[in-house]
C-alpha cells in the first residue's frame, strides 16, 4: 500500500528529491503522492521534517 501525505505538509519538497519512482509532485503548495506509482519504499517519510508522510 502506498504512503500518504497528511495536512501537516509544509511543501518543502524534500520528499520529491528522494523519491526513486517520481511518485511525488507538488500541488497547491503541498506535496502529493500518486498511489498508482508509489511502491511503498518509505524513502520519502525519512526525509520529511514535519513527519507528514505516513503509511496509508
Amino acid at each position: 500500500m502506498a504512503h500518504k501525505i497528511t495536512d501537516e505538509c509544509i511543501g518543502c519538497e524534500n520528499c520529491i528529491s528522494v523519491c526513486p519512482f517520481d511518485a511525488i509532485s507538488k500541488k497547491d503548495a503541498v506535496c502529493v503522492i500518486d498511489p498508482d506509482v508509489c511502491v511503498d519504499c518509505g524513502a520519502c517519510a525519512a526525509q520529511c521534517p514535519v513527519s507528514a508522510i505516513e503509511e496509508a
